[in-house]
């Protein structure tokens, strides 16, 4: 017996209410494509993004996305997202899955 029948035993006259789904905030699309690239800082392999001229808490919004699905660190510092390792095949195929330009710049 499930949580939810439990429940509907115990409050026989209770109706349940449509919960609509999660609303994603809505990220500022741009004419412009995303630059995503490759660096090396200090010997560590960094994945740049820039480009964005939206706000900065859509910003931060994207960033937050990209590291949670990619399962990495990462922080945003002066209108770029810096992503920790070289992720640049998969987080251009996120970024176009959202419906953002990006052109690839470097090897």
């Amino acid at each position: 017996m499930d949580l939810r029948s439990q429940l509907k035993m115990l409050f026989p006259d209770h109706q349940e209410e449509e919960v609509p789904e999660e609303v994603r905030p809505n990220v500022w699309m741009q004419d412009e494509p995303l630059l995503c690239k490759y660096e090396k800082r200090n010997g560590k392999p960094i994945t740049v993004i820039e480009g964005y001229n939206g706000a900065d808490s859509d910003f931060k919004i994207l960033a937050k996305e990209l590291k949670t699905q990619l399962g990495v660190g990462g922080a945003v510092k002066n209108d770029t997202i810096l992503i920790q390792g070289d992720y640049r095949d998969k987080i251009m195929a996120l970024l176009k899955e959202k419906g953002f330009k990006v052109k690839r710049v470097g090897g």
